[in-house]
């Protein structure tokens, strides 16, 4: 136990899980959050943990796939992100999407009842003074500009950027459900969902064409002061898409697979546009794969040729940001403490992980390691065969240093994925009991993938359970 505190700086998902995890091993925290003063280009509410862009986690079939994995290890590490997420979950298919407001509303409540945890409604300009001897700078892709000056003048180094965008919503009621139907790709059930999760509207080839067409004309938000700024692959615009191939589109979020038209079964759609549930009420629906840079007025023109949106409503329209990350192989240490100021540590989006998850497991880190450390124990790093150690690895050490610039070295944000993971050993990969005929192909990579999942899992158990900050410290 220890009276001194923790300072947490930014009170989104990694902000709000680092102070959780701090607290629930006896630590005290001292929260930092500057929304309820200052806004921000893409906050709405003053509450915790708010989700801007998208409503999912995604995937969350933790055996084969890696943020499903991820989602598992927080679960273990008694993640209030994913405490909250799966308490105001909403059908998604295979993946756990969550009612933003019910969600935020939850971690906002939970942090302010915490014993431990004092959130103190302030803008943080510079830079936390000396005496805060263990803070963490969880402030995220949005950091107001006096706070990265400051970040960019202590680390030396140019801000890496990115654009980052959003996807519109939809009143439910204004879709005509003539048109559109509920049905999830090859009707997979996920959790709380009963494989009719998404509502499809169907194109044929003419109306994708023109489609495409009105997408490539349509006026766009031009950010000359941003130029050279690049896109984040997992979150591209759909026009920028578009620009890519004309086929591009039905390739990916508006790939038809798996789906047959309700009204029309003998009828295979051309390409489909997909909505997923955006609240528990289920009146809010936002159009999966479709964030844009579209100005305002173009978006209802261009969105409203799509069959079954002609008469919609929109309860928000798509709009585009600029993202601030560190250059964090060179940065931060393993341990996620800025190597220039030992006791400062940086976590979620702006140490250069990508997604809402991955966010959240790096303040989960940052948080544990903090604690640790205040309670006058060296910090334990995660395998890196867990999810947990994948990711650390992909921010703080997992990139090719240039021949020809010494130092500097090929990274850019990431989402979890298996790529990140150490290779099986030999032998590792097992035919499931009772097999028979060949074992290659499609079969044999779901059983690697059961192979890294497995190993992933029994190894945060152990890191967990032996040597991270435990729960039962603080009692």
């Amino acid at each position: 136990m220890t009276d001194t505190p923790i300072h947490i700086v930014g009170g989104g998902l990694a902000g709000s899980e680092a102070a959780w995890q701090a607290a629930e091993v006896g630590v005290p925290v001292v929260l930092h959050e500057m929304r309820g003063l200052r806004g921000t280009d893409a906050h709405k509410t003053d509450h915790l943990a708010e989700l801007v862009c998208s409503n999912s986690f995604r995937s969350d079939d933790a055996e084969l796939n890696a943020v499903g994995l991820l989602h598992a290890e927080m679960r273990l590490a008694g993640s209030l992100i994913m405490a909250c997420g799966d308490a105001h979950q909403v059908p998604a298919g295979s993946a756990l999407a969550v009612d933003r407001d019910g969600f935020a509303q939850a971690v906002t409540a939970k942090i302010d009842a915490h014993p431990l945890i004092t959130v103190v409604r302030e803008e943080i300009t510079g830079l936390p003074p000396a005496e805060w001897d263990q803070a963490i700078i969880a402030t995220g892709p949005l950091t107001a500009p006096a706070l990265a000056e400051a970040i960019a003048a202590e680390t030396g180094q140019d801000a890496l950027a990115f654009f980052d965008a959003i996807a519109p919503i939809v009143h439910t009621d204004t879709i005509d459900m003539d048109v559109a139907w509920f049905q999830s790709r090859y009707d997979k059930v996920g959790p709380g969902g009963t494989g009719k999760d998404y509502i499809n509207c169907p194109m044929d080839e003419a109306q994708y064409n023109g489609f495409i067409d009105a997408l490539l004309a349509g006026d766009t938000t031009e950010f000359k002061q941003w130029e050279g700024t690049p896109y984040f692959d997992g979150c591209l615009p759909i026009e920028v898409m578009a620009a890519r191939g004309r086929e591009t589109l039905r390739h990916g979020p508006m790939k038809p697979m798996g789906l047959t038209n309700a009204h029309r079964p003998d009828v295979k759609p051309y390409a489909v546009v997909q909505l997923r549930q955006d609240n528990a009420l289920g009146t809010l629906y936002n159009m999966v794969g479709f964030q844009t840079k579209l100005r305002y007025g173009a978006q209802g023109d261009v969105f409203r040729m799509i069959p079954g949106l002609e008469k919609a409503e929109f309860a928000r329209l798509g709009g585009i940001h600029r993202n601030t990350y560190l250059n964090s192989p060179i940065l931060l240490g393993h341990d996620l403490t800025l190597k220039s100021r030992p006791g400062l540590r940086f976590a979620g989006q702006i140490t250069g992980c990508e997604g809402y998850v991955e966010s959240a497991a790096i303040g989960l880190l940052a948080g544990r390691f903090a604690a640790a450390e205040r309670l006058g124990r060296q910090p334990d790093l995660p395998p890196q065969t867990t999810a947990f150690g994948s990711l650390l690895g992909h921010i703080t050490d997992g990139h090719l240093v240039s021949d020809d610039e010494p130092g500097k070295r090929s990274f850019q944000p990431m989402n979890i994925n298996f790529g990140l993971f150490p290779p099986l050993e030999p032998g590792a990969i097992k035919k499931p009991e009772g097999w028979q005929g060949r074992f290659r192909g499609k079969d044999k990579a779901m059983a690697k993938k059961r192979a890294m999942t497995g190993r992933a899992i029994s190894d945060a158990e152990s890191w967990l359970g032996a040597g991270s900050v435990q729960v039962e410290a603080a009692e």
